[in-house]
């Protein structure tokens, strides 16, 4: 079973090999970064700023088929109304796996460093 999933990416793409690889680019140059603050954020204990970074996220997430929108939603719980802050470490972990597993297939795939 693969980390990720392209058909999203392909149907948006339209046949377009080029348009194909710069979302994957961009995905690998913008999404870690993202995980990695957003996990700080948590570790500060700042809900705010955590929800920023997964909300931003929601969209690449769901487009690459990372199936992580019940920890993205935990994140937006605690980040919004306070709940579920029991919960957060261990989403966050998900989250962090995840995009890793998939960041480096992604690579792997295309062939890029």
């Amino acid at each position: 079973m693969s980390s990720y999933n392209l058909d999203d990416v392909k149907e948006m793409a339209g046949g377009d090999e080029e348009f194909m690889l710069v979302v994957v680019q961009t995905f690998l140059e913008e999404i870690p970064p993202d995980v990695a603050a957003m996990n700080e954020a948590i570790s500060n204990d700042n809900p705010s700023l955590a929800y920023q970074y997964a909300h931003k996220m929601k969209p690449n997430l769901q487009l690459f088929g990372l199936n992580l929108m019940d920890q993205i939603l935990i994140i937006e719980a605690w980040s919004k109304q306070g709940k579920r802050k029991d919960e957060v470490p261990e989403a966050a972990e998900t989250i962090t796996r995840k995009v890793d597993v998939a960041a480096s297939a992604l690579r792997r795939d295309f062939q890029l460093a």
